[in-house]
């Protein structure tokens, strides 16, 4: 670590790595310095797009084990698909435990995997290679939420108690990439791909900044899951020509919506409640992020299409498609929300900057690989209520072994 700076490589350089390369303009002691991908020229054009945007000198790698040999890099951003998780980690370890390389490292984005079982053996094999480990979950760093957390926990629950009701939610008009869709690679829909952010935040909330989240325990869940939108024939024929003939919704979907509704037990003894909803047949202007949280006498609300910044463009502006405004934009006409800083406003750059400064010794992590673990099986318990129709104790019997319907490509929305 040259001047004490951290040099991260990424594996992965899709739409999550950009993101993540763009919050990297806010991070001061860490340089971007290697991608990975299997398909080379993603590879290269990652590897300049973080060029370009001045975040560190880096150069695609031919192979994880070449980038983790590179002494110019101590960490490693994993970012590929969820089904190649298990795939990467295990390169990674072998190329440490047979000398080719030293880390300080892993951050992993999230869900940790796409089942309990996949994420304990994760968590496992980073355990087993010694490295400092982070669990990257942007939405828990947006500074939004943490602002009006510790305000709202200072002010209002400091003087008339702790807050009683979360509520989260994430809603788009679908993911980029065939992958994501497709439930036997991705490990589920919506809830599996976006309900790791809004089941972790809701529990966030409810925590008194400072304390463990093992002070709000989760102990009932209640799950549904549908596809609202994606299964009619005229969408599924929509995304079969947009995504490829792999991605078929007519006889193997996966759900385009999920609500979780989780009951706590705080270390006070009492019991609080979080909401979370997700979307992939939200039809607006683009992603929209939202939080609440609700107490005696105080309540927060966030919007994240709420920003301050509004275009209007009449019919008689023309030009192609793009996301030069929002995440998932859907339109180029009319009054258009602009969120101007999009990784800084949901929460890549804090979480990067946190990250780089716990591999350099100087934080300890906020969140690990054994919240990883957490969520997911927060997200499997969601699976088996919806497929069981009924609230579900927490953790329930079995949980390792369980894998949604979606995921087997048996799951028929109702």
């Amino acid at each position: 670590m040259p001047n004490g700076r951290l040099g991260v490589g990424f594996i992965g350089s899709g739409f999550n790595a950009r993101f993540h390369m763009l919050g990297w303009k806010g991070v001061r002691d860490g340089d971007v310095l290697g991608v990975w991908s299997p398909n080379p020229k993603n590879a290269e054009a990652a590897a300049d797009y973080a060029r370009t945007l001045d975040v560190g000198d880096a150069k695609p790698y031919k192979s994880i084990a070449d980038m983790v040999a590179d002494k110019r890099i101590d960490a490693i951003w994993l970012t590929g698909p969820n089904q190649a998780r298990i795939e990467n980690v295990e390169e990674i370890v072998d190329a440490l435990e047979r000398g080719k390389g030293t880390l300080k490292g892993i951050a992993c984005e999230k869900p940790l995997a796409r089942n309990v079982a996949e994420a304990k053996q994760v968590a496992k094999l980073i355990k087993r290679a010694g490295l400092r480990e982070g669990y990257l979950e942007n939405q828990y760093f947006a500074p939004h939420v943490e602002f009006g957390r510790n305000l709202l926990w200072a002010r209002g629950a400091a003087t008339t108690g702790r807050p009683y009701l979360a509520r989260a939610a994430e809603e788009h008009s679908g993911p980029h990439m065939p992958w994501f869709w497709q439930g036997k690679l991705q490990g589920g829909g919506v809830l599996n791909d976006m309900m790791c952010h809004s089941a972790l935040i809701v529990r966030h909330l409810l925590t008194k900044p400072g304390a463990a989240p093992s002070t709000v325990k989760p102990v009932r869940v209640t799950a549904h899951i549908a596809s609202l939108k994606w299964s009619r024939p005229h969408y599924a024929k929509q995304l079969k020509q947009t995504m490829g003939k792999e991605v078929d919704y007519e006889h193997t979907p996966s759900e385009d919506f999920a609500s979780l509704f989780v009951e706590y037990e705080t270390d006070d003894g009492q019991r609080v409640i979080g909401e979370a909803t997700t979307s992939w047949s939200f039809v607006g202007a683009g992603l929209r992020l939202s939080a609440e949280l609700l107490g005696p006498e105080y309540s927060m609300r966030w919007n994240s299409l709420d920003s301050g910044l509004e275009l209007f463009f009449s019919r008689e502006v023309k030009g192609k498609t793009g996301e030069d405004l929002v995440e998932k934009q859907n339109a180029e006409s009319g009054v258009m929300p602009v969120v101007p800083s999009e990784a800084v406003a949901y929460g890549y750059e804090a979480e990067d900057r946190h990250f780089v400064r716990v591999f350099l010794g100087k934080e300890e992590p906020r969140l690990t690989f054994d919240d990883g673990i957490e969520v997911v099986q927060m997200l499997m318990t969601a699976y088996q209520s919806a497929e069981e129709g009924k609230t579900i104790d927490f953790p329930p019997r079995g949980l390792d072994e369980f894998q949604p319907a979606v995921a087997r490509g048996k799951w028929k929305p109702r």
